[in-house]
């Protein structure tokens, strides 16, 4: 007598499978192609339909070659400085973080650069365990098949640097009022400053803090070796 069949449960295999394939493909064809939106701009265009108050996405995509290199530098000294040594995830910054965590003191996750990306392109806002780890195995893979120099410039591409403005060549643009090949170092320093909470820190009008941020960050830039650092990344 044949066990009985439960078509159901092929499917709880294909899925997930399906998905990492998808996902692979993804990530080979905006190895090179690029990317039009993320995750976290279809959330906000969704939200946005329904409620007045949250603006729709501005995005334009630039080339890295178009970005000035002090606001590639920017982002790395105020993110993640350590960008050119991991692989994804920063070993030490994570650990000092859960230990932190242990502690019952405030951290801010011991985020890389690949993880913000692997954040913004494919997942949800919020803290999770389930999400975290999902954010891990997607940073590994990003950093397999994308370059650092790729990486980098998706993550300019894709960051939020306002409420409605995502991407350096939109808050360029819209909030700072010129080209991005137009961006000064301090330009690139204030877009930077504000990337932990965009929502509530304004380029436009910069609080005291973020100009304190701001200033760290430029001296940061320099402290971490300049444009020289970006050689690494080649």
């Amino acid at each position: 007598m044949s066990l009985p069949k439960w078509p159901w449960l092929r499917w709880l295999w294909y899925l997930p499978m399906g998905a990492a394939l998808l996902l692979v493909v993804c990530l080979l064809v905006f190895r090179w192609v690029p990317v039009p939106t993320s995750a976290f701009m279809l959330q906000q265009d969704i939200v946005a339909i329904f409620d007045k108050d949250t603006p729709f996405v501005r995005h334009d995509w630039v080339s890295r070659e178009q970005i000035p290199r002090h606001m590639q530098l920017a982002v790395i000294a105020s993110e993640d400085q350590r960008f050119a040594e991991h692989w994804g995830i920063d070993m030490q910054a994570t650990s000092a973080a859960i230990h932190a965590e242990l502690a019952g003191r405030k951290t801010g996750g011991g985020s890389t650069i690949t993880q913000q990306l692997a954040k913004n392109l494919f997942l949800w806002e919020g803290r999770s365990y389930v999400r975290k780890g999902l954010e891990w195995v997607l940073a590994s893979l990003i950093e397999v098949f994308w370059s650092k120099e790729r990486i980098l410039e998706v993550y300019l591409n894709s960051a939020q640097f306002g409420k409605a403005d995502y991407g350096v060549g939109a808050a360029a643009q819209n909030l700072l009022k010129k080209p991005v090949n137009r961006l000064s170092a301090a330009d690139a320093a204030l877009l930077a400053a504000v990337l932990p909470s965009p929502e509530h820190y304004n380029v436009v009008k910069p609080s005291g803090y973020v100009r304190f941020r701001q200033n760290h960050i430029l001296r940061q830039m320099r402290s971490i070796g300049g444009a020289a650092y970006l050689q690494k990344l080649d």
